[in-house]
């Protein structure tokens, strides 16, 4: 995108009840998680944001509970990509699993503001703040990975690689 996605900055030890409030979880429908993305945190994200914008956060994003409720609620709600200076490592797998795109970047995350215009580019993990007119290098995920988040997610993957396999045998 030539103008680059809005930035939807937040701290460090953002939890998952706060990407997702409990009260919520009696749905795993995407598009209702969606509705509540951020409320408790940000009450006007979840209808401000839009296809493309990016969350910014510090350390530790995505800390708490296990469930997947969090990055499903991202992913549904528009967010490309969420790139924060470190995550808990069981949001990290469960993002890459659902296929929403994560970066670690502390430096990017640091610099970022909110409202400022960012452009991710997956394949490189270059990240460009255009509203400051910096780049930052993140290390880009390998091949598979990459794989598994453009087909979607995990189950997406699987099913596709199956799919093909029972193809070939054919």
């Amino acid at each position: 995108m030539e103008n680059g996605s809005r930035v939807w900055k937040y701290g460090d030890d953002v939890d998952t009840d706060v990407i997702v409030p409990a009260r919520y979880l009696t749905t795993s429908v995407p598009e209702e998680l969606a509705a509540h993305c951020m409320e408790d945190i940000d009450s006007g994200f979840a209808k401000a944001v839009s296809p493309g914008d990016v969350i910014v956060a510090g350390g530790n994003f995505g800390c708490g509970s296990s469930r997947e409720h969090a990055p499903i609620a991202i992913k549904a709600s528009g967010v490309s990509c969420v790139v924060a200076a470190s995550f808990a490592r069981i949001f990290f797998r469960n993002a890459i699993n659902i296929g929403l795109p994560i970066l670690e970047c502390p430096e990017a995350a640091a610099e970022a503001e909110n409202g400022d215009r960012m452009s991710v580019d997956l394949a490189s993990g270059m990240i460009r703040n255009l509203t400051r007119g910096t780049s930052h290098a993140a290390a880009p995920f390998p091949p598979f990975m990459r794989g598994i988040m453009d087909a979607g997610g995990l189950i997406a993957y699987v099913s596709a690689k199956s799919s093909a396999g029972s193809r070939k045998g054919s």
